[in-house]
């Protein structure tokens, strides 16, 4: 049946529903929207692009469908917004973006205390994420008369990971896949984000009384930056080079604080100190054996989703407040415990939840697998940026990813291609700008050939900076008063 893309067409009777293996579609809901506009979108939660315009509204049918998979108890909902009339591109963009009111972790990682509920975990890892897309595909071929000309995945984090989750299982599904900070490495970062607040808590648990102020993680953060902005780039508050960065967090002990929050400390603390320095350092075990990969120097860790947030008070009383990403993920993932308290584990502890961790939920949820010979095969793309003051997810995680993927595909960079951006925060500028041009090249290599061997990021002061593919290095030659991007030359 062939639809016309006119709003009389949009209707749930005019929708077939689509026919998937596995797959029972029991609701189709379909109604027009008019004038819609795009200052409606938070541009925040629209990744890899710049600002979208304001002055612009669109004319969509949005569908919404609902299956389930027989047997398993479940109920998905897959939206697609259908441009009306004359106006579609030929192109199917599918994504993965921060929404309001999404469901607590709480609410169906359990079926009951000590009981994953294994089918929504898969639905949320994967299963979901086909079914959404291959009925995507149907739904827009019935209602032009033909399907898509270009498939597109676009995300960061949850949805980055996600596109590569696409690019391992499911390689033929997109042309280009736009993946940003991704969460490859599901089951094994959460332990770098939370290490932190761990080597606190032993030290709670040794005696510690008083828990650091953020504004003693702040100042050794720009400590840090301070000792390692000239290294390889221009002095402009930002760290080019992570890797030559050797700042010790200790030598700062007893230094003056900055700090001029109410009953804040005058001096940096050695708690502190420990602190940050297992934030740049990643997850270890007690005999400082290598776990998972650390946080960049330029890592803000009170930031949004960061490592080290905390609750003060005026009399400079600091209750730590961890963040629920990763603490959630501990305990009712892998502790199953929806009563576990993070706050007692030693280090012991801290390792066996690691190793349960990865041994329990590696091939369900990492997609970290380097064999990309199918996506090779089928023509795909896979475009990815990684800040390096991520707070979330250590940017490790994803350069050891790309080079696992380089010892097989030795020519990856005719299909894969990975940038690293100084300064950039978790999805978002930071300090150091994101590469808003990141969509459009993977638009520009997909459809017209022509492969991205730089990118632009433009910093907090409105300056640009050459991004170089990985593993080349940005090395600038200009003035750090006065830069542009022509300053760099990638090596």
């Amino acid at each position: 049946m062939t639809l016309y893309s006119s709003i009389g067409n949009c209707t749930p009777s005019a929708v077939p529903y689509p026919v998937i293996l596995g797959a029972e579609f029991v609701a189709i809901e379909a109604q027009p929207v008019l004038n819609y506009n795009g200052s409606d979108i938070e541009n925040r939660l629209w990744h890899n692009h710049g600002l979208l315009p304001t002055n612009a509204s669109v004319n969509f049918c949005n569908v919404t469908l609902t299956h389930t998979h027989p047997g398993k108890d479940d109920m998905l909902h897959t939206q697609i917004w259908l441009p009306l009339h004359s106006t579609w591109n030929r192109r199917m963009v599918d994504g993965g973006v921060q929404i309001e009111n999404a469901l607590s972790v709480a609410s169906w990682a359990l079926t009951s205390p000590g009981n994953v509920d294994y089918n929504a975990l898969q639905n949320f890892a994967f299963n979901g994420l086909i079914d959404g897309a291959m009925a995507t595909k149907q739904v827009i071929e019935s209602f032009y008369g033909h399907g898509p000309d270009y498939s597109y995945w676009n995300g960061c984090s949850q949805g980055g990971r996600q596109g590569y989750m696409f690019a391992q299982k499911f390689p033929k599904v997109f042309d280009g896949i736009a993946a940003a900070a991704p969460a490859i490495n599901w089951s094994s970062f959460f332990f770098s984000s939370t290490f932190p607040q761990q080597v606190l808590s032993e030290l709670a648990q040794n005696g510690l009384k008083r828990f650091p102020h953020e504004c003693e993680f702040l100042s050794l953060r720009r400590a840090a930056i301070a000792a390692c902005d000239a290294n390889g780039g221009p002095v402009d508050g930002l760290i080019s080079d992570m890797a030559s960065c050797k700042f010790d967090a200790r030598s700062m002990i007893g230094s003056p604080s900055n700090c001029s929050s109410p009953g804040a400390p005058s001096v940096i603390s050695e708690a502190a100190a420990m602190a940050m320095n297992a934030l740049w350092q990643g997850a270890q075990t007690s005999d400082g054996s290598f776990l998972w990969y650390p946080h960049g120097y330029q890592t803000d860790p009170t930031a949004f989703y960061g490592t080290l947030d905390n609750t003060c008070s005026d009399n400079g009383t600091c209750v730590p407040e961890r963040n629920t990403l990763f603490t959630h993920w501990i305990k009712y993932f892998v502790k199953k415990d929806p009563d576990f308290d993070l706050n007692n584990m030693t280090r012991q502890d801290f390792v066996r939840a690691f190793n349960a961790g990865t041994r329990d939920y590696n091939s369900i949820i990492d997609t970290d697998y380097p064999d990309l010979r199918e996506l090779r095969a089928a023509g795909g793309k896979l475009l990815t940026y990684h800040g390096l003051a991520d707070q979330s997810i250590p940017y490790g995680g994803t350069g050891d990813y790309y080079d696992r993927v380089s010892a097989l595909h030795p020519a990856l960079h005719d299909f894969y291609r990975y940038f690293e951006v100084p300064g950039a925060a978790h999805c978002e500028a930071g300090q150091g700008g994101v590469p808003t041009g990141l969509f459009s090249a993977l638009v520009d290599w997909v459809e017209n050939g022509i492969a991205p061997e730089t990118l632009v990021a433009r910093n907090a002061e409105d300056r640009e900076r050459l991004l170089c593919q990985y593993p080349k290095k940005a090395v600038f030659t200009g003035d750090s008063a006065n830069y542009t991007v022509a300053d760099f030359v990638c090596q």
